[in-house]
């Protein structure tokens, strides 16, 4: 048991209330020489949520007091939720936080929170009593100056509700309406809101480049690296040494290839393969050595953990090393030396892995290849490709019947494949959307996709048989609840999960999966399946990954990419240099913890930028397309309408529930429609649509859109009334219409009649 645990486990056996430090020095007799080692254990433990500070500087477990950790997540109404960072008890759902109690808290603050409203369905609702971290000390938006010539920065992220006061002689010149980043100098109080002063101008809004911009900004993503990281990664020079490859296993007398995109620029894991005397296969996945360069605590160390891992826009990626790094001495370009970090191992007909190894290596890479070039080899058996690499083609066609073996051994054991087409973007030279279309993942994405999940499994397999804290790439099983009512949804479309309540396996899902495949119903149950299950997430506690039915698995193929993969490759290298003691494991048990929260929030962050970016070129994409018609299928039912995505674009945009103005639809949420009272007329989610482009607002950056044949039925209706007459009364002291002028009035509208009745006719 790490320390932290031990000291949590001694203050819930033996105090009895939130204690201070002294107090609780006294109950648990700490010694006089580890009274300071038990201060510092306490911060870190407050730090991370597993003790919270209460009145009177008291140490007090979150669980009996109703207080739960969680990052706050604001919306624009002023109300919000906290999103727990450990499951609580009794409780299902975020916990809702009421305007009047969400305090001085902003969104994106990480808080602790008092539940004092349980309710039955397992939704909470609470008040937030601390905060514990502010997520940022910058906010973008746009300048704004009133009338007294006081500024002011309205937050771009509407669900930062309170603009930012700029005092006269902050405001760095910005023109009003100008996209700016203010740092916050005064957090908000009970009676101010918050104030800060600005550092950087970006520009107007629709200037090419400024949404990418704007989007680093607003989640608070650092673009440009720390100039002592950069300083570090020009030291370290752009090719190997002698005394590198000294005591490395040599690798560089056979062939291994690299497989990546045509637009690729960093390459960190490369391949070699052929077959045993036995027919077994001896894979070898070679993974950049990046932890050899960068070593714990150093400046690239520590912007590589702040950022966690890299996030890639449309247009350009926002690199977690510096590029004389990440697409120097640690990328596997060909011809050239590089050290590796190699998994070998061994694999049968039924695709087992019956031996491994692992070596600090050194490899110089055959070939660069593409996905597309591998794919017309080993699909198309194009005669140009196959004369070029012909050396080469025995070690793909090997590769892709290890494939088939690796492929079938995952969907039996149950792993979720849903194999959904992705949407890609085409931009223009200012960064706008020219098309979207259906990317192509063809058989070399997939045999590479799979070889490196082989490496990843069998790593973690091997730290937790050696019983090393290790750093596991976990995904918990989905809800019970979240199961009972998806699988409610898919049997009223005919279909079941066909799994005892509360134990439900990942081949139930993967069985689902494949029945539907190539249906109708296909893709709003995936979906829906999508948002039935939990978030991967990295952890030091194993409870296995759910979505690829595998017992343990670790990140460990992209360390120039990922931070999870750099610590896999320092805690592999420990194990192989034997330097591992009893007091190293407590120490690690001690850090890895924070380390996957950390990382995991860090993903969570470059998702959420990367979606929105994209969100916001779809909606320009979208902004000469008004009053045009598209079909769409229906990914979402909401009380308020329905989310609908095009399926030429990829775009989704919602029709408001306001436009059905043909009936009065009720909304059904277990079965995930709306109902018209009247017609009897039933949205379900996944229904094929065809919707008009209503409106594109780009302040909210949304596409509002409407049923084309409910539009069209309320236009019809319109035109057969006519135009509305006023039912209103003249005013006092208005004229009242003549007796000639109201017979011109009714001639007038008999005309109009008679006319709108030939033109029926």
């Amino acid at each position: 048991m790490a320390p932290h645990d031990d000291l949590l486990q001694q203050i819930r056996q033996k105090v009895h209330h939130p204690a201070t430090a002294r107090e609780l020095m006294r109950v648990l007799r700490v010694p006089r020489e580890g009274r300071q080692a038990l201060t510092r254990q306490l911060r870190a433990l407050a730090d991370a949520g597993s003790l919270v500070m209460v009145g009177g500087n008291r140490f007090g477990l979150p669980d009996l007091m109703d207080l739960v950790v969680g990052r706050f997540e604001g919306h624009p109404s002023g109300f919000g939720f906290v999103i727990p960072e450990r499951p609580v008890e009794g409780v299902q759902r975020d916990i809702y936080v009421g305007e009047a109690n969400v305090r001085e808290a902003m969104h994106g603050d990480r808080v602790v929170v008092r539940i004092e409203r349980r309710r039955d369905d397992g939704r909470a609702e609470g008040q937030i009593v601390q905060i514990l971290d502010r997520r940022s000390r910058t906010v973008v938006g746009r300048f704004e100056a009133g009338a007294s010539g006081l500024g002011y920065v309205v937050p771009f992220d509407r669900r930062l509700i309170a603009d930012i006061h700029i005092p006269r002689g902050d405001s760095l010149d910005a023109a009003p309406g100008e996209m700016v980043t203010a740092a916050i100098t005064q957090w908000p109080t009970p009676s101010r809101g918050p104030v800060g002063q600005i550092v950087q101008v970006l520009g107007g809004i629709d200037e090419p480049g400024v949404d990418t911009e704007i989007i680093l900004r607003k989640h608070a993503i650092p673009d440009d690296h720390n100039a002592e990281a950069v300083a570090e990664a020009q030291r370290i020079g752009s090719s190997i040494k002698e005394r590198d490859i000294r005591g490395r296993t040599d690798f560089r007398d056979r062939p291994v290839v690299t497989i990546d995109g045509e637009h690729a620029r960093d390459f960190d894991d490369a391949i070699s393969i052929h077959r045993l005397a036995s027919g077994n296969f001896w894979l070898g996945v070679h993974i950049a050595d990046v932890a050899h360069y960068v070593r714990e605590g150093s400046a690239l160390d520590t912007d590589a953990y702040e950022r966690g891992t890299s996030v890639y826009f449309p247009e350009r990626a926002v690199h977690m090393f510096p590029p004389e790094l990440a697409t120097g001495v640690c990328s596997l370009n060909p011809h050239v030396d590089r050290l590796v970090q190699s998994c070998l191992m061994e694999i049968d007909a039924q695709g087992q892995v019956v031996r491994y190894e692992l070596h600090d290596g050194v490899i110089r890479s055959t070939e660069r290849m593409t996905y597309t070039a591998v794919n017309a080899i080993l699909t198309d058996n194009d005669p140009a490709f196959c004369e070029k690499y012909r050396a080469l083609v025995p070690m793909f066609e090997t590769m892709h019947e290890l494939f088939a073996v690796l492929n079938g051994r995952r969907r039996r054991r149950g792993a979720i494949d849903f194999d959904m087409p992705e949407p890609e973007v085409i931009l223009d030279d200012e960064g706008r959307i020219e098309n979207i279309v259906a990317s192509e993942r063809n058989i070399a994405h997939r045999i590479i996709e799979e070889l490196m999940l082989l490496a990843n499994e069998t790593v973690a397999g091997h730290l937790e048989s050696k019983g090393m804290p290790a750093l596991y790439r976990i995904h918990e099983p989905p809800d019970p609840l979240k199961v009972l009512e998806f699988d409610a949804f898919v049997s009223s479309l005919g279909f079941a999960l066909a799994a005892p309540p509360g134990t439900v396996r990942p081949t139930d899902f993967q069985k689902l999966v494949e029945k539907i495949r190539g249906t109708p119903e296909e893709k709003p149950i995936a979906f829906l399946m999508l948002r039935t299950m939990q978030k991967a997430r990295y952890d030091a506690m194993n409870v296995g990954h759910f979505g690829l039915a595998a017992e343990t698995y670790t990140h460990f193929t992209s360390p120039i990419r990922r931070y999870p993969d750099l610590v896999v490759h320092r805690l592999l290298r420990e194990l192989r240099t034997g330097r591992v003691t009893e007091d190293r494991k407590e120490e690690l048990a001690e850090e890895l913890p924070e380390v996957g929260r950390h990382t995991s929030e860090m993903e969570r962050r470059a998702d959420e930028a990367e979606r929105e970016l994209m969100q916001w070129k779809k909606v320009r994409f979208m902004a000469d397309k008004v009053g045009d018609l598209f079909d769409g299928y229906i990914t979402g039912v909401a009380p308020f309408g329905l989310f609908i995505e095009l399926i030429d674009h990829f775009v989704e945009g919602l029709v408001h529930v306001s436009t059905m103005a043909d009936d009065y639809y009720r909304y059904h949420e277990q079965g995930h429609t709306l109902f018209g009272e009247s017609t009897r007329k039933t949205y379900r989610l996944g229904d094929r649509v065809r919707v008009q482009v209503v409106r594109v607002d780009m302040d909210r950056r949304q596409i509002d859109l409407g049923l084309a044949d409910v539009l069209d039925r309320v236009r019809k209706d319109e035109r057969s009334r006519g135009a509305p007459r006023s039912q209103a009364r003249p005013k006092k002291g208005e004229r009242k219409a003549t007796p000639e002028q109201r017979r011109r009035a009714r001639k007038q509208r008999m005309g109009k009649k008679e006319r709108s009745v030939r033109k029926r006719r």
